[in-house]
């Protein structure tokens, strides 16, 4: 009965990272998820209150690394909110209208309608601020990755040691 637990412990582990490149799935909630999973279905005992609040700390750190990171891509090529909430949904959507491309088409579209519809930009500055949400967006990918990395490995240092 173990082995089950421990295989739905990683299965939620797991769905956390297949966030980080399919934003619709709240990445940080499965990997807290399976935290809470574990306590559970085994004990809660080895988590102190230090334990939860670096994990609640690093949850925080999570919501606000993917917002400031497409934030700053968008900002630093003369992007305006309209480009970020456009570049947001073109995140979202990407994955589900051009499966294999869409996650970093989407953003990049996003970002460039949104400019182009709103503030009535030329193709060619709205296209720059398109590729500053694609920065944008990478860079908040790999800043989670490392973080969610982090979650995981205190996790099973407090568990395995």
């Amino acid at each position: 009965m173990e082995t089950i637990y421990w295989v739905l412990i990683a299965i939620m582990i797991i769905i956390g990272f297949i966030g980080l490149v399919f934003p619709i799935i709240p990445s940080v909630l499965f990997i807290f998820g399976g935290i809470l999973l574990y306590g559970f279905l085994f004990t809660f005992e080895q988590f102190n209150w230090i334990f939860w609040v670096i994990q609640i700390l690093l949850v925080i750190l999570l919501f606000t690394a993917d917002y400031v990171a497409n934030m700053f891509g968008i900002k630093k090529y003369g992007g305006s909110k309209a480009g970020i909430w456009g570049s947001t949904i073109g995140i979202l959507a990407g994955p589900f209208i051009i499966p294999a491309f869409g996650i970093i088409i989407g953003p990049f579209i996003g970002a460039i309608l949104a400019e182009m519809i709103v503030h009535k930009k030329d193709l060619v500055t709205a296209s720059k601020i398109g590729f500053g949400s694609v920065i944008g967006f990478i860079s908040s990918v790999v800043t989670k990755a490392l973080i969610q990395l982090f979650m995981v490995g205190y996790f099973l240092l407090v568990v395995l040691l």
